[in-house]
């Protein structure tokens, strides 16, 4: 097998393959008994026609499309092997350049590199800061506020009132029936559909109406509000004024948050540090990656882009069900076409989940982060004990014990990646910090990991559709059209 490798700029690598006669007289005579196996021969039990007759029968053009399905099953995984090449994706069949003598050519996208940099000298400041009293205060009263009771008032909204109002306006993305908002004292970023506009409605009461102009900064999120000036027309529906639990222990009792006020002010405490800690770590960790991946070097095949995107776009469409809304009908409110959403939302956020994905990798293979064993059974745990409280009931699962089992299997992947991940952004915040000291890997460890890679199998040429046509072409002109390989 003599084998030319061209390397090509999209991370993917030509292999122009030229296979020994004798071997490919083997596969077109091994062909020739499978096609007589499953076809009639006059005269001849099934499989037992001579090759000769098979060959006046069928046609030697369809013996050899069909020797060439079964080298390429036999063989592709020894061309890599034999290349030295680390495929990213299934490869496929680019052409059938001659016959006589056998010759291929296969395009194989490549597994992505990562080439870290410098990546030590990354310096960052870890600077969060514990919340103040009160923002515990203002948790304890969101907890007021979610066992409130409320009723109908005929008076004037105030702040602490809950208010039902229908939004129209000419801009689509404004347009609400029976929209439910709460009169907040302090503004909250979360508030639709900008900042203070409950507290815009105060003073009207049940039945009246307001225009309501806002500017929004070109910063904004939602994009077809940009730097866009609306007029909006709020119509008061239903005006509920609210009536607070008392602060004590019956309260404490009733949010299941502890026994008495002391217990769960502690729990409120501990819930705020935790939500604080964690949105300044979302925003520390996304920064922090960024900066080394300006010092990085990653390459990868447009495949693993696209492989990506259908998981960010799969995410998207499992968050819609949970709204009751599909896909089409979100592009239609969106008033886009699929083709033109991926390419310009999903894209670009595959791409950042990817390039921060194979840069966590990366640093768990440098600097052999180990999998915890007692860290993954509490992720593993909480995971179980999240999907039950969702209402799941892991008896009723479909498939029975083999639904469990594999729904467990599931489980204890995502918990794995998930605590393996937060062990790079670890390392990766102590060496921002100047604390960082590399571990000392065993020799055992090693060995094990180089036993793990090498019996990982190397995925299978897709062969190309039409391939009776290219044979027949390079039988004529020992050479063949090139036919685009679709991904994966």
């Amino acid at each position: 097998m003599n084998i030319e490798k061209q390397y090509q700029e999209d991370h993917s690598v030509k292999l122009i393959v030229e296979i020994d006669q004798e071997k490919m007289n083997t596969f077109k005579h091994r062909a020739a008994t499978k096609i007589s196996s499953r076809s009639k021969v006059p005269g001849f039990r099934p499989g037992k026609a001579p090759y000769e007759i098979v060959v006046r029968t069928f046609g030697d053009a369809a013996i050899t499309e069909q020797a060439v399905d079964l080298l390429i099953d036999a063989e592709y995984s020894n061309i890599l092997k034999e290349a030295d090449v680390n495929p990213g994706a299934t490869g496929s069949l680019e052409s059938v350049d001659s016959l006589v003598p056998p010759k291929f050519t296969f395009r194989v996208p490549l597994a992505p590199e990562v080439d870290l940099g410098d990546y030590y000298s990354v310096r960052m400041p870890y600077e969060w800061q514990a919340p103040e009293q009160k923002d515990f205060d203002a948790a304890i009263e969101e907890l007021r506020q979610m066992y409130a009771s409320t009723e109908n008032v005929d008076r004037a909204i105030e702040v602490g009132d809950y208010v039902l109002v229908d939004v129209i306006s000419e801009t689509a993305e404004l347009n609400r029936t029976g929209f439910a908002t709460f009169v907040r004292k302090e503004d909250r970023d979360t508030e639709w559909p900008f900042n203070g506009f409950a507290k815009e409605l105060s003073g009207l009461k049940a039945g009246e109406n307001k225009t309501i102009k806002h500017s929004f900064p070109e910063t904004w999120e939602v994009e077809e509000l940009k730097g866009k000036d609306v007029e909006i027309e709020v119509t008061v529906k239903t005006v509920r004024g609210v009536t607070l639990p008392d602060l004590d222990d019956a309260f404490a009792k009733m949010t299941g948050a502890g026994e008495t006020m002391e217990a769960l002010t502690e729990a409120v405490k501990k819930d705020v540090e935790s939500r604080s800690q964690n949105t300044y770590d979302d925003v520390y960790f996304v920064d922090l990656i960024e900066k080394v991946k300006e010092i990085a070097t990653i390459k990868y095949h447009e495949h693993a882009l696209e492989h990506e995107a259908e998981h960010v776009l799969s995410d998207l469409s499992n968050r819609l069900a949970q709204q009751s809304m599909d896909l089409e009908t979100y592009f239609k409110v969106r008033e886009t076409t699929r083709e033109k959403f991926i390419e310009e939302e999903v894209k670009p956020v595959a791409k950042k989940r990817l390039e921060r994905s194979l840069i966590l990798d990366e640093i768990i293979r440098k600097e052999s982060v180990q999998l915890d064993n007692e860290a993954l059974d509490a992720e593993y745990n909480a995971t179980l004990n999240a999907l039950a409280m969702q209402g799941m009931d892991f008896s009723k699962l479909q498939g029975g014990r083999k639904g469990q089992k594999q729904l467990s299997e599931a489980i204890a992947m995502e918990s794995a990646s998930r605590v393996m991940t937060r062990k790079a952004l670890e390392v990766l915040k102590s060496i921002a910090m100047g604390e960082y000291k590399p571990a000392e890997v065993s020799e055992s460890s090693s060995e094990a990991e180089t036993v793990e890679a090498e019996v990982v199998e190397a995925p299978k040429a897709k062969k190309k559709s039409k391939k009776a046509a290219a044979v027949e072409s390079a039988e004529e002109t020992g050479s063949s059209s090139t036919e685009e390989a679709k991904p994966e």
